[in-house]
């Protein structure tokens, strides 16, 4: 069963909150080389709570290597009036393969180290780490993985593939791979030595499947007695399609999306007018003064 189900399931995005749109748009567009999918700004705070445990004014923007159909992307959630975010142990990173952004990370300057398996570290505001191999991109997707912390990887692994239908693709001492397809971003989780802090810039993972699963998945996760953060809700983004939700935890808390995959497919239809949306929106909004001022006063 699983398999059937995993086929028809997909790894779409993980959200990020921001605190500099300025700086970290400038990250994924130049470093990174992503591009801007879409971007749109909400007057009051998620019923999923996609922005956080916040009630007020915030904006997500979707950016990736290409359209969110075929391409695993991030969403930067930037809740207005909040400069800064403890952050935890909960993320690792996301892995990418490309030659152009390890040039890019060169040529901008931007600060790097170097892993064990050579790849060049680089770091989004906020101190997001993204793993950059310095290879050919594949035809599918530059991202390939998503890697984050676990206290018991067993039981993480029996959670992921047994209860969500992902398919093992390595385990070995003190990490695992799983996925729902061979062409997709996979899921890394390495185990770590003791509780999982997800402080406040804690992300979230999403993923769609067929709409008519949603409630089955909540059902199921329920009777083994894991938790549902979000029961089946509807979202709506003005002037767009309405999607349906279920916001689920992992056991160690990683927050986890599902989304029905038809009313999202017809959300996430990319936009033309991104780049100058979020341009727009982040030179209306002060906090570019306000970044610059505290930079002044630590130098």
């Amino acid at each position: 069963q699983s398999g059937k189900m995993a086929t028809a399931r997909r790894a779409l995005h993980f959200v990020f909150k921001v605190a500099d749109r300025t700086a970290t748009a400038k990250f994924y567009r130049e470093v990174l080389g992503m591009k801007i999918l879409r971007h749109e700004e909400f007057e009051e705070g998620c019923k999923a709570a996609c922005n956080g445990p916040y009630d007020g004014k915030w904006s997500k923007s979707m950016v990736g290597y290409g359209p969110e159909d075929a391409h695993f992307v991030v969403e930067l959630t930037y809740n207005y009036g909040i400069k800064q975010y403890k952050k935890g142990d909960d993320f690792q990173h996301i892995t990418v393969f490309s030659k152009s952004a390890v040039e890019n990370a060169k040529k901008c300057g931007w600060p790097s180290t170097k892993a064990s398996d050579g790849a060049v570290v680089v770091e989004a505001p906020g101190g997001f780490a993204f793993h950059l191999h310095n290879e050919d991109s594949p035809k599918t997707d530059p991202v390939q993985k998503v890697v984050l912390s676990v206290s018991n990887l067993a039981k993480s692994v029996d959670y992921w593939s047994r209860l969500l239908g992902m398919k093992v693709y390595s385990q070995e001492e003190g990490r695992a791979t799983l996925g729902f397809a061979d062409g997709q971003a996979k899921l890394e989780l390495v185990q770590i030595s003791k509780l999982v802090d997800h402080a406040e810039a804690f992300g979230r993972i999403a993923f769609s499947c067929p709409r008519a699963e949603l409630p089955s998945i909540e059902k199921s996760v329920k009777e083994e007695g894991y938790t549902i953060l979000t029961p089946l809700v509807s979202l709506d983004t003005p002037g767009k399609a309405t999607v349906e939700v279920v916001i689920l935890a992992d056991p160690d808390g990683h927050e986890i999306c599902f989304v029905g995959d038809e009313a999202f497919r017809e959300l996430s239809q990319t936009d033309p007018k991104a780049d100058q949306l979020i341009n727009e929106a982040i030179a209306a909004d002060k906090s570019d003064e306000w970044f610059a001022k505290k930079q002044r006063k630590t130098e």
